[in-house]
Order: structure tokens, then C-alpha cells, then sequence
């Protein structure tokens, strides 16, 4: 695990941007295509910005898989990851081939249909973010770490959901949905390179349990300690609680 500590979010966002390009670039010229797995959320707009106005990138060759999505919310509705994703990336890059995760209909049956499209061949790089409550895609603690199912319907618990509300996704909890399809924990870590990218002070204690605690179901992006090519981009608010010692680079 290799922790690079930025001066603030859009720096942080720009050096992770730079990564995720050449690691594009990289699976794209080994086996001339780019299978990859983008994160949502107020915490990766930064990077997204910078990784799609980043040249040099063939989108043709990049498939795009989904972390997660809400049960029963329109795609019209702000809060909707599959308008995230089509306004912040699919959009801006023109990139056509991908698999976003409807949770308007049958549930159960897009965690099969998505689920056996995304073990058909290996993920080349997950882009990732960690929850205000130590979250991994929607895997709330306690997660489970043990089932070998790509994607989940899982139950959001209280945290998570005022974390939406505080992002501005919601007015109210109430308006919040209760469950998502989320990627579980084991098919995240299948992908042959992950990059975390968690600003802003809101997540200093998340980042302390994840990545300076045990693995625990209970803070669940503490798995990423166990990944053998992950790369953390914080920046000084959301790093402020660890050990410096614990920190590879500061830039």
C-alpha cells in the first residue's frame, strides 16, 4: 500500500489523474483494451475532471464498470450514480462501451446480468473512495468479506446515508434510499490495480481506521491494506490523523 499525501484536493486530484492515465494507457497497449471500475461521489469529482480533460487516452478501448447505485431512484434524480457517471465521465470522453447498474427494475437480476459481464475477463484498475463510515462501494461495516458474488443488494446504514444528505445529494434523510446494488468486497479486490482518491477532512477518522487499524469487516476499506498494488492519494486535511511515518510520499 503506498500513501502520497497531497497539499489539497485538486493537486491530489491531478497526480491521481496522471496514474490512472498511464495505467489506461498501459492495459490498452498490452492487450488493446482498458477494463476498469469508476467510483462516484462528491470525493472523485476533482479527479475525474482532471483524468478526462487528460490527453492521450483511446476511451474506444476503455470498459467502464460500476461500483454501485441505489435501489429504486431514477436516473433523472441528481443523487443517481448512472447520471454521475454519463455527466462526469461517459460524457466528456465519449466513451461507449459500458455497464451501468439500473436499480429502477429487477435488482437482483442486474447484479447477474452485470455481474457475469464483469467476471469475464480481469479488471485492469479500479478507482475507488472511502466512505465517511470506512465504506468500500456501499459495503457498509460490518462488510462481509467472505461472498464471491460480484454485485450485492445491501442494506445503507444510518451513517452512509447522512453522509448523502451532507454531500447535498438529499434534503433529508428520509428522501435517502435504504438499499443499493453495490460490488462486493472481494470482486473490488480482484482488479489488478486499485487507486483510492479520499480528500477533505470529513474523512480523516475513516482514513485512520482503514488504513492505521487491523482489517476488520468493521471499517471495510481496510481490505485495501491487503492488495498488492494499491496507492492511496489523500490530501493534508484527510490525512491528518495518521502517523507520518505511515505516509510514502508528500507532495
Amino acid at each position: 500500500m503506498i500513501l502520497k499525501v497531497f497539499s489539497d484536493k485538486i493537486h491530489l486530484g491531478q497526480a491521481a489523474a496522471v496514474q490512472a492515465a498511464e495505467s489506461l494507457q498501459r492495459a490498452s497497449a498490452t492487450h488493446e483494451r482498458a477494463r476498469i471500475i469508476a467510483a462516484t461521489g462528491a470525493s472523485q469529482f476533482d479527479f475525474l475532471q482532471a483524468l478526462t480533460q487528460t490527453s492521450g487516452i483511446d476511451w474506444s478501448l476503455v470498459e467502464l464498470f460500476h461500483l454501485d447505485e441505489y435501489v429504486g431512484l431514477p436516473i433523472t434524480h441528481p443523487a443517481s450514480f448512472r447520471k454521475y457517471l454519463l455527466e462526469r465521465l461517459i460524457g466528456p470522453t465519449g466513451l461507449t462501451n459500458h455497464h451501468l447498474l439500473d436499480g429502477e427494475g429487477d435488482a437482483r437480476a442486474v447484479c447477474q446480468q452485470v455481474g457475469a459481464l464483469i467476471t469475464a475477463a480481469p479488471i485492469d484498475v479500479a478507482f475507488v473512495g472511502i466512505g465517511e463510515n470506512g465504506h468500500l462501494a456501499f459495503n457498509d461495516p460490518p462488510a462481509d468479506f467472505e461472498t464471491e458474488e460480484p454485485y450485492l443488494i445491501v442494506q445503507l446504514d444510518e451513517a452512509c446515508r447522512r453522509q448523502q444528505v451532507g454531500e447535498g445529494w438529499f434534503a433529508r434523510i428520509e428522501e435517502v434510499p435504504q438499499r443499493a446494488i453495490s460490488m462486493s468486497i472481494r470482486q473490488i479486490m480482484k482488479a489488478q490495480e486499485i487507486i483510492c482518491i479520499v480528500p477533505e477532512i470529513r474523512k480523516a477518522e475513516a482514513v485512520k481506521a482503514c488504513l492505521a487499524g487491523e482489517v476488520s469487516p468493521l471499517a471495510p476499506a481496510s481490505i485495501l491494506q491487503q492488495h498488492p498494488r494499491v496507492t492511496i492519494y489523500l490530501d493534508r486535511e484527510s490525512s491528518a490523523l495518521l502517523d507520518p511515518q505511515l505516509i510514502n510520499e508528500t507532495l
